[in-house]
């Protein structure tokens, strides 16, 4: 299925080739980019150097120096060994997918939750299960609901957290209980955890924790996308267990070879103190943004991701064409809620928030002249 975030994308491209100003608040990418130290690294492989492969896993240095972000940043003792460094997240759940993935095989998902995952599964002839989750759950998968789409033919649970929509965490106590049952029942669990970083602080001041201090074994997805502003820069890295490295490795190797050597290389600057607080400075701007910028009626105020996820169900319209409307009329790109599974399909919009203050505050004060969108952003 085509992935709609894109497609309001191009069609405001389209719009903006022909000179009209469009607010682009579809896309989850963060405005900042890498931070400088990183800029400068990988100018610095542009100087006649051979750029050769690296090992399908990874640079041996970046594996290692993600092992030492998790041990200092979550407390969690990962070996290098089980990190790998593909070209970007998609391709880090496309390993985690083919890994573990047969024909006929169920992966139970939350619904709403990022569609790309959907289509990895399909791509291997697996059956999606939606579980339709809500704002009681904080748009999250809980034991209770994962028992109850369980079957025999279930192969996998994931989780996605913070979500993509709804930019929520889920509970770490309901995350573990989620895994323990998986676990229990021989499934595998695959934990997208691509913006745990920029999420909220926990009420003590502590950093969200991973799933990996819930559930060791499961199979972990990130990039640097998000925390690190890399979009472009495609690389990832996931955590697997060890009894499955040699698979990965095999894996790896016939999909992509090895990810952007320059990149990797460049993404060791990733890890400095002096990129580490950019990027803690940059989490604090979009927490900023969310508070003082989103005015809509959120069902869950978002904690983690960088995307709020409301109800235009009192507009009278469907996403869709609250999405168009907003568009063709406002000026303003947002993704329908088609996107994001069939619970709210119809009745809910993402906003990502990404975008810079001075973009945001346009697009809002857009959408609210918009007489029938007016009347749900500004009520």
């Amino acid at each position: 299925q085509p992935f709609r975030a894109m497609v309001f994308g191009e069609r405001a491209d389209e719009m903006i080739a022909r000179s009209i100003s469009v607010i682009k608040l579809s896309l989850g990418e963060p405005d900042f980019g890498a931070p400088p130290a990183v800029r400068d690294a990988m100018r610095e492989q542009y100087d006649g150097r051979a750029l050769p492969y690296t090992a399908a896993l990874g640079l041996p240095e970046l594996r290692r120096a993600i092992a030492d972000f998790y041990h200092e940043r979550h407390h969690v003792d990962i070996d290098p060994r089980r990190i790998v460094t593909p070209a970007g997240g998609s391709a880090a759940l496309l390993l985690a997918t083919a890994l573990t993935v047969d024909p006929g095989d169920e992966v139970i998902v939350a619904d709403p939750s990022y569609p790309c995952n959907r289509e990895l599964i399909r791509s291997f002839e697996g059956v999606v299960v939606d579980v339709p989750t809500s704002a009681a759950t904080r748009f999250h998968l809980n034991a209770e609901l994962v028992d109850r789409a369980w079957s025999e033919r279930t192969k996998a649970v994931m989780v996605t957290s913070p979500s993509n929509p709804t930019g929520t965490t889920i509970d770490f106590d309901v995350l573990k209980g989620v895994c323990d049952l998986a676990r229990f029942r021989g499934a595998w669990r695959i934990i997208d955890e691509t913006y745990l970083d920029l999420a909220d602080r926990e009420p003590d001041g502590s950093e969200v924790r991973s799933a990996l201090l819930a559930d060791p074994d499961a199979i972990i997805c990130n990039s640097f996308s998000k925390f690190f502003g890399m979009t472009g820069w495609r690389l990832g890295w996931a955590v697997v267990p060890e009894y499955t490295i040699e698979a990965v490795d095999d894996l790896a190797t016939n999909y992509y070879l090895c990810a952007h050597t320059p990149t990797q290389h460049a993404a060791l600057a990733c890890f400095t103190p002096e990129s580490l607080a950019v990027c803690e400075e940059r989490r604090q701007e979009l927490l900023a943004r969310r508070l003082e910028r989103i005015g809509l009626p959120l069902e869950v105020v978002p904690n983690g991701a960088f995307y709020a996820y409301f109800s235009v169900a009192g507009t009278g319209l469907d996403a869709w064409t609250f999405c168009e409307r907003a568009l063709e009329e406002a000026h303003v790109a947002l993704t329908p809620g088609r996107d994001f599974g069939p619970a709210t399909a119809d009745t809910h919009v993402r906003l990502s928030y990404a975008a810079s203050r001075e973009a945001l505050t346009e697009g809002l004060s857009r959408l609210g002249k918009v007489r029938r969108l007016a009347a749900m952003i500004l009520r």
